[in-house]
């Protein structure tokens, strides 16, 4: 009989698929739970349970991987949630993109049931979730860590400590604030070059290997020179809930956000006029409209004229 702690997972989606994936494939015993069937888990020797407090009663270490707080919530305090459901001792490790004084709020609602919560915050992109090559910015209490420290290197390659619960989650809406910035940026780049006569695929050529080159770069010119609407699969509406965050986390902390202000208009008008769904690096497309620029002409204008 296996020693190690009976795991479970909700939210099995482009990122915690893959997530869910590799703790079963690395021997533990995996719960989990999504709105859609999973037969790619399931054929892999994992169960679907019924609602987060079925899951509570059966596992020792439950991971939730949801789109934000509101949800996050839900699954732990609802009726059928985690709580409602839980043994003193269980550990839940929040993964998702949440608010941090929703984080550090729930944390102390759980530890009345004897649940403790640690969030670790996720690093690059599904393809790496798939692979089990993920960073994770873990925040917690240490002793909790190195429980659970095994668990996460089924999923993680990289695995950074920030600080006490909560740390996670606002160190993960710093990365996105500037990753989601530098989107807009790039979009709006793009169109200006395109105005004034200077190609997408010029853009690239100069800026790839540059001291302002990256891979956020990479990915989002892939899609806007050679059109590949998979090269970033990250949602406009994940962009725009996570700028309104960052903007709150400033807010409550009084300092000025600017660039966090700005940069939340782009995503919140390409979500307000239909485009949530599309991925980041599309919003290179929702500029140009705006600007009287079809940007997949210019790609073509650009592809000929080299």
């Amino acid at each position: 009989m296996s020693n190690k702690p009976v795991i479970g997972f909700i939210g099995v989606g482009m990122m915690g698929h893959g997530m869910a994936k590799n703790i079963r494939t690395k021997g533990y015993e995996l719960w989990f739970l999504d709105q859609r069937p999973m037969p790619t888990l399931l054929e892999i020797g994992a169960k679907s349970a019924e609602n987060p407090k079925d899951m509570a009663e059966k596992c020792d270490i439950i991971h939730i991987c949801l789109q934000n707080s509101g949800q996050v919530e839900k699954v732990v305090k609802g009726n059928d949630g985690i709580i409602a459901g839980a043994r003193p001792g269980l550990i839940v490790i929040d993964t998702s993109t949440s608010d941090p004084s929703s984080t550090m709020q729930l944390a102390q609602e759980v530890a009345a049931a004897g649940v403790t919560l640690i969030d670790a915050s996720l690093g690059r992109t599904p393809k790496e979730a798939e692979e089990g090559t993920l960073d994770a910015m873990v925040a917690g209490d240490d002793e909790v860590f190195e429980r659970v420290k095994p668990v996460i290197e089924c999923w993680a390659g990289r695995i950074i400590r920030v600080g006490a619960v909560g740390n996670g989650h606002k160190m993960k809406l710093l990365m996105n604030f500037i990753g989601m910035s530098y989107g807009a940026l790039y979009a709006e780049a793009v169109v200006l070059g395109a105005k004034i006569g200077i190609t997408p695929q010029a853009i690239r050529d100069v800026i790839t290997g540059s001291r302002m080159d990256s891979g956020f770069f990479g990915t989002f010119m892939k899609y806007v020179v050679e059109r590949d609407r998979d090269a970033h699969k990250f949602m406009i509406s994940y962009a725009a809930k996570d700028l309104r965050y960052v903007n709150n986390m400033a807010a409550d902390s009084k300092v000025t956000s600017i660039m966090a202000s700005a940069a939340v208009q782009y995503y919140t008008h390409a979500e307000a006029t239909g485009h949530g769904h599309d991925f980041v690096p599309m919003l290179s497309d929702l500029v140009g409209k705006l600007n009287g620029v079809d940007m997949e002409e210019e790609v073509r204008k650009g592809a000929t004229s080299r």
